[in-house]
């Protein structure tokens, strides 16, 4: 009855702190123990995740993940050598050799282990699959002696123990890693500068309509989709319409730069590591293609990989198996592949500096994103949803599209499409003083007092004269003082309005010849 009663302890609740008290009260009924503390083991270091003491009050306060008490180095490492070989050992810290339970006794604050000194501590090693996982301490009663009877009791535990350890530990990385999606997710919201990733996406009735249709005929048959675009087309908003009208919609969708990866850490980032797998691996990690299990992993500039990464992501594209560093059993992985590149692929396999058997397997499904001057009956439309998102940001009021302020950005090639359309309208909407678009002054155009329409690009397609880039920013500065009205520090400062620091602010105005009080 006594071990029946302990499992049901340990599977009543999936979080350790939740679980202590009954799995505490449980051991009572057949050893006399005052106080139970559980060590986990990670890495190199040692954390209290749970306690339960019968004359200390909200005992289980400290739950999983705080890391409150800890200790690290060679303490942990005994500490993990001891949960390793199982089984329970008297704690006498005069005794040589005791430095370990010396070490978590330590980390233990006065009056958290209550009145010890006159009952005996005992502890025990938690393990699974024979890896140290954790350390339990029990305090016993003032009349109960060690001996081998208790001590076969308590060792009689210690498998409930660590498997409520285990799961618990379990839950909580899981909840890290729902935390780190929600991060992620939130992340990406800033990035497209919505409300809401189930937001329609504009210009689907018009210049996207042909994209549009290609993404609802591949979206449900699972194959990998290589997106090509120049930088800022939206390639990211495409992968996201794939993966909400796929089977995997209920999944995570992951986003990861390759260009952003430093070239000595991309197999970790990709594949994932073993502890000890290289200095400072101190614990296992899953990779993007693992935390992708399930989903739709978005690998944006894919053509920035180096050679050797695309080597080792060819097997896991066309096998679903991977290998971490420093592993030596494969892992098999399910998540759909959505690559994208403003790179020409297909002249860098003929330069072989991209994979051609890579090239082939991401391909399967190629969509070219157009570039934002091929679309130009969609900038209405976006010009709108920017104004609105940088009136919301900024806490201004709705701005009036004006039809001279459509034609002055319609003459323009968009270089960085609507990523840069986007820095536009927000450097519009604070350059207006929240009365209007300031459009001409935000792209850098020649100001006059009365601008009339915009003329008609010429040339190359510059719709205007370019003015230096010094005038651009005196003109900045000195609208946002006017603004202002000549205050530079402050949550309605200039240096706010221009999210500079004053100081920056102060210096530009010094080498610009820029005064406060100037009109």
């Amino acid at each position: 009855m006594f071990e029946l009663a302990l499992w049901r302890a340990a599977c009543r609740h999936i979080d350790l702190a939740g679980s202590i008290d009954d799995l505490f009260e449980a051991i009572r009924t057949a050893v006399a123990i005052e106080g139970m503390w559980i060590f986990t083991i990670q890495g190199s270091h040692v954390t209290l995740v749970a306690r339960a003491h019968a004359r200390i009050p909200a005992a289980g306060a400290d739950g999983p993940g705080e890391q409150r008490y800890s200790i690290a180095g060679s303490e942990a490492r005994r500490a993990e050598r001891f949960a390793a070989r199982g089984g329970v050992s008297p704690v006498q810290p005069d005794r040589p050799g005791n430095s370990l339970l010396r070490g978590l006794l330590g980390i233990l604050p006065d009056g958290l282990l209550g009145p010890h000194g006159k009952g005996a501590t005992i502890a025990g090693g938690l393990q699974l699959e024979g890896r140290g996982e954790g350390v339990v301490l029990w305090q016993l009663a003032d009349r109960c002696a060690c001996g081998d009877a208790i001590a076969e009791l308590l060792a009689a535990t210690l498998e409930p123990l660590s498997v409520a350890l285990e799961t618990s530990r379990r839950f909580h990385e899981l909840e890290g890693h729902r935390r780190s999606a929600e991060a992620d997710r939130q992340a990406a919201l800033r990035r497209l500068g919505r409300q809401s990733l189930a937001e329609p996406i504009i210009g689907v009735q018009s210049g996207l309509r042909p994209i549009m249709d290609r993404v609802a005929m591949v979206a449900p048959q699972d194959l990998p989709v290589l997106i090509l675009g120049e930088t800022g087309s939206g390639k990211e908003v495409i992968a996201r319409a794939i993966h909400e009208q796929s089977d995997r919609h209920d999944g995570p969708f992951l986003r990861v730069n390759c260009g952003a990866l430093p070239p000595e850490l991309i197999d970790s980032h990709l594949f994932g590591h073993e502890k000890g797998a290289f200095s400072g691996a101190i614990e296992q990690r899953r990779g993007w293609f693992e935390r992708a299990d399930g989903g739709t992993l978005f690998l944006d500039e894919v053509g920035e990989l180096p050679p050797a990464a695309q080597v080792r992501m060819l097997r896991v594209v066309q096998e679903g198996l991977l290998e971490r560093v420093g592993g030596q059993q494969s892992v098999r992985v399910d998540c759909r592949i959505v690559a994208a590149t403003h790179r020409d692929l297909a002249a860098m396999v003929r330069d072989r500096t991209f994979r051609e058997d890579l090239w082939y397997r991401l391909a399967v499904f190629p969509l070219l994103l157009p570039p934002l001057r091929d679309r130009l009956e969609d900038l209405p439309e976006l010009v709108a949803h920017l104004a609105e998102r940088a009136a919301t940001r900024f806490g201004l009021p709705p701005f009036e599209i004006r039809t001279e302020d459509l034609d002055t950005l319609a003459a323009y090639p968009w270089p960085g499409n609507i990523r840069e359309l986007a820095a536009v309208i927000d450097r519009a909407a604070l350059l207006g003083s929240g009365h209007r678009l300031a459009i001409g002054a935000a792209m850098g155009l020649q100001a006059s007092p009365d601008p009339g329409p915009a003329p008609a690009a010429t040339g190359a397609g510059a719709p205007h004269a370019i003015a230096p880039l010094r005038e651009v920013i005196r003109a900045a500065i000195m609208a946002a003082l006017a603004e202002c009205r000549g205050r530079i520090d402050g949550p309605g400062g200039a240096a706010a309005l221009l999210d500079i620091n004053p100081s920056t602010l102060r210096s530009k105005m010094r080498k610009l010849g820029i005064k406060r009080d100037m009109p």
